[in-house]
């Protein structure tokens, strides 16, 4: 072959002119290269999107200055205005003094509240049931920079209500229906005024308007505030120049100003902290996706090099060198990998847009209008599907450019250096043992916090080691298998295990594509099985209340609920022997030593003690529970230096300062965290009562023998109430192992993806390996080899490698899933579940994957003509 540029275009057709000829060898490669590029490119769009509707809604809602209140520092606690019932407020009068400001035309005070329920006729929450809020407002001129009336009219006095048309749609509202809105301030019935539809995209809320005042006594417990004032310039003055002149007006100290690009970068930020966890979780999976598929693609070139043997040492005899054909290999995988790259990033459109009519369905309004497709996308997905497919295609290309001229004298598929293989099963060893020790090393560690870098090490130098490995235990592994389950199908089972034995090499490769999903459900199930088994044992050992009432939201309980409880506890002869208040709140500590510190303080009445058993290290718990007094977890105890005795300073947000004495040092709970405790008689005396949180939870305790009946009196207690949950300790239980399954379920269903490439990896190794074995197959057949037999034989072979890549999955799951079980048992969860359910699933799972896999190559297999197959080179 010619040598320098004419050497080089000829290296192009035949590469050009192979990759054609292989195309349905090519295909499965390629769909894993486009299903990878697909979920990352579908990934950046959905969220892009998401980020856009937002934007949208920001930048249009927004005035030239927004004045509102001081934005607290410790706006992560449980006492934020959530916990109290209503949100942060500046005063009316602040209006006056912002509009007396040279260069405002105009100042719209508004108010708006997330803190609220809206209940239908039937009873029924009309709240979305996708996590986003529902907002009660105020209806005012800024509300129609977003929205429009579409039927009725704008609320008019204190008994009417607007709705947003999306969630008139979804819950069947009509102008002149009745709602209940609920509040930290009552009950208050009403009726729809109106419907009114957003301009721009809904990202999902309900939305609700009230008359001004209305709203001021719905929300607000009648204060005359606002939570928000919108300050329009009359353009004299540029927005910077706005603010400042009103901040120094106002005192810039004493409330949060923000121009509307400030405002608009705020909102933006906290949304994007939202975006960026989903986006990078969703990439994470996709990450895994492609990296299973390096294995097919590399597995794919192997099989095709190894193929083309006695073709390739031709090309070298007639002058072709190892560059020009390991370029030939590079260049058909460059073809695989732009293509499949291509294709990926319009299925990657089509799954975002999939995604936003998902979310339709459930209330997410996300339109295709605002689709947003940056040109990072394509340059991010193509790039990335190319360059990785040319570097799982950089060994079979190397590989391919050492084949020497006398190859062309030699059966194709020759099998390939054994003493590199020696070496790369000794490093794998390496690593593979070296990963073990770190996961093993997290048993030996004090804290969690200094475990993670052990168990993440851990897990990536095992996974690597064990796919290094593979090939060297292929030989024992599929012989234990083929005397299981082979040998019981006669000669055509021991064929299976030879063909299985082949080439160690390759079914290494296929069985560790499995592995690597496999290993992750495994370890995943291991976590949520001790996260369930260890919350329903601590339920069981701590927990003494006979029913738990919560919110279904999350929020706060509200004081209607409250007094519904209270009513059937102070009933005569009633079922209840007590009612306890769990609240939260944040407060700054200083320690007797000067250590300054941010926690979370649990107060709630002494029957505490009876409702929630915490393990006491040291002290006296119940004195605890006396005024001024305080409990410890061990954890923070250790960490600060403070012991039984020791008095702290306690600065309570939104309260007083006071001087607590530490009366008791506690166990971690797997239920309340490391969590210190007080009673509420010592909140009430340093926290003013309209600062004080709501209670979270309400734990009841009946009187003896008087569970049914207590149980009876409070469903019909809080029939009002839907957005309220009545737990008893069985219930808490199933609903904790629902939540984790939930979560698990939706974590299987992203790994699938990885799954399905590694089937495809399988059903791509059979096939090759037909390919492979085309006259061997005629040969069997010839001598009395049934289609019968041969399809099963394949199918046989199938299922071992498949049964393989379970094996090793599971063993590496197992220890992940172990591992990760030591550190959280130092954060409170001490149970150890292995979840043999799922365990056996999965190896049946994998048997299934194994035939489903087999059943194109055992066809094709099977439909072979004879004399063809002989005949074949």
């Amino acid at each position: 072959m010619r040598t320098g540029e004419g050497g080089d275009m000829t290296v192009l057709r035949t590469s050009v002119r192979n990759f054609m000829a292989h195309k349905g060898r090519m295909a499965l490669s390629g769909t894993a290269v486009l299903l990878s590029v697909a979920f990352v490119c579908g990934t950046l769009v959905f969220t892009g999107t998401m980020t856009t509707t937002f934007d949208k809604l920001f930048a249009r809602t927004a005035s030239d200055v927004m004045v509102g209140p001081v934005e607290r520092p410790g706006g992560g606690g449980f006492d934020v205005p959530s916990a109290v019932g209503k949100p942060d407020t500046v005063p009316a009068a602040l209006a006056e003094e912002v509009a007396a400001v040279p260069g405002v035309e105009r100042v719209t005070g508004t108010v708006s509240s997330p803190l609220v329920v809206v209940v239908d006729a039937a009873n029924e929450n009309i709240g979305p049931t996708t996590g986003a809020p529902t907002i009660a407002s105020a209806w005012s001129e800024v509300e129609l920079r977003s929205m429009e009336v579409r039927e009725g009219a704008p609320p008019r006095g204190p008994d009417e209500i607007m709705v947003d048309a999306d969630t008139a749609g979804n819950k069947g509202l009509a102008v002149g229906d009745p709602l209940r809105v609920l509040t930290a301030f009552g009950d208050f019935p009403v009726r729809i005024s109106g419907i009114a539809a957003f301009t721009v995209t809904n990202p999902g809320a309900t939305v609700l308007y009230f008359e001004g005042p209305v709203a001021q006594q719905v929300l607000l417990g009648g204060e005359d505030a606002y939570t928000e004032l919108y300050v329009d310039g009359d353009g004299s003055r540029t927005d910077e120049e706005l603010r400042d002149a009103v901040a120094a007006a106002v005192g810039a100290e004493d409330y949060r100003l923000r121009t509307a690009q400030e405002y608009a970068d705020d909102s933006k930020d906290a949304i994007g902290e939202v975006m960026s966890v989903l986006r990078y979780v969703l990439l994470g999976f996709a990450g895994i996706a492609l990296l299973v598929g390096v294995f097919l693609i590399v597995n794919t070139f192997s099989m095709l090099v190894a193929q083309r043997t006695r073709e390739i040492g031709l090309l070298r005899a007639i002058g072709s060198g190892r560059g020009q054909v390991n370029r030939s290999v590079l260049i058909e995988a460059l073809l695989l990998g732009l293509i499949g790259s291509v294709l990926g990033f319009g299925a990657g459109i089509g799954l975002a847009v999939g995604l936003m009519v998902v979310l339709r369905e459930f209330g997410m309004n996300l339109s295709t209008d605002d689709l947003t497709i940056g040109w990072s996308v394509p340059v991010i997905g193509v790039v990335l599907g190319t360059v990785v497919t040319l570097l799982a295609a950089y060994i079979p290309a190397r590989r391919a450019g050492k084949i020497t001229p006398m190859a062309a004298l030699r059966e194709a598929g020759t099998p390939g250096d054994v003493r590199a293989g020696r070496v790369r099963a000794a490093v794998g060893g390496v690593l593979a043992v070296g990963g073990l020790g770190l996961l093993a090393a997290t048993a030996t560690v004090d804290a969690a916090s200094q475990g993670w870098g052990y168990l993440a090490l851990g897990i990536v130098l095992s996974l690597l080691g064990l796919i290094l490995v593979a090939p060297a235990l292929v030989g024992l592994v599929v012989r234990v298998l083929g005397v299981l389950l082979l040998r019981v199908f006669g000669p055509v089972g021991r064929l299976a295990e030879r063909n299985a034995l082949r080439n160690p090499r390759r079914t290494g490769a296929t069985a560790s594509a499995l592995m690597i999903g496999l290993a992750l459900v495994s370890a995943l199930s291991v976590v949520g099985a001790s996260m369930v088994s260890s919350a329903t044992d601590e339920i069981d050992r701590s927990v003494g209340a006979d029913f738990m009432i919560s919110p279904v939201d999350f929020g706060p309980v509200l004081p209607d609920v409250g007094a519904a409880v209270a009513g059937v506890r102070e009933s005569d002869g009633g079922p209840l022997a007590s009612v306890t208040e769990y609240r939260m709140l944040s407060a700054e500590i200083t320690t007797a030593g000067g250590r300054v510190t941010e926690r979370q303080l649990s107060a709630a009445q002494p029957s505490m003690l009876t409702d929630l058993t915490v393990g006491t290290v040291t002290g006296d718990l119940e004195r605890a529970y006396e005024r001024d007094g305080i409990a410890v977890d061990a954890d923070a105890a250790a960490e600060l230096g403070i012991g039984v005795g020791d008095e702290l300073t306690v600065s309570f947000e939104r309260g007083a300062s006071a001087v607590l004495t530490v009366r008791a040092i506690t166990e971690k709970s797997t239920l309340e965290g490391g969590t210190w405790a007080l009673s509420l008689e010592t909140a009430r005396a340093h926290v003013p009562d309209e600062a004080l949180p709501l209670p979270l939870m309400l734990f009841v305790t009946a009187q003896d023998g008087r569970a049914d009946e207590a149980r009876t009196a409070l469903e019909t207690a809080l029939e009002p109430y839907p957005q309220m949950e009545l737990l008893d300790q069985y219930e808490l239980k199933e609903q904790i192992r629902a939540q984790i399954g939930q979560l698990l379920n939706m974590v299987y269903g992203l790994l699938a993806l990885a799954v399905i490439v590694a089937v495809l990896g399988v059903v791509n190794t059979l096939a090759l390996a037909v390919v492979e074995r085309t006259r061997e197959i005629g040969l069997m057949r010839a001598i009395g080899l049934s289609r019968r037999q041969l399809r099963r034989m394949i199918r046989l072979e199938s299922v071992v490698i498949a049964l393989f890549g379970a094996l090793l999955g599971t063993g590496l799951g197992l220890a992940w899933g172990a591992a990760a079980q030591r550190l959280m048992a130092l954060e409170g969860m001490p149970v150890l579940e292995i979840p043999w359910p799922v365990i056996t699933a999965v190896f049946a799972g994998a048997a299934l994957v194994g035939l489903v896999a087999a059943l194109a190559p055992a066809f094709r297999a099977g439909r072979m003509n004879i004399l063809t197959a002989i005949a074949t080179e």
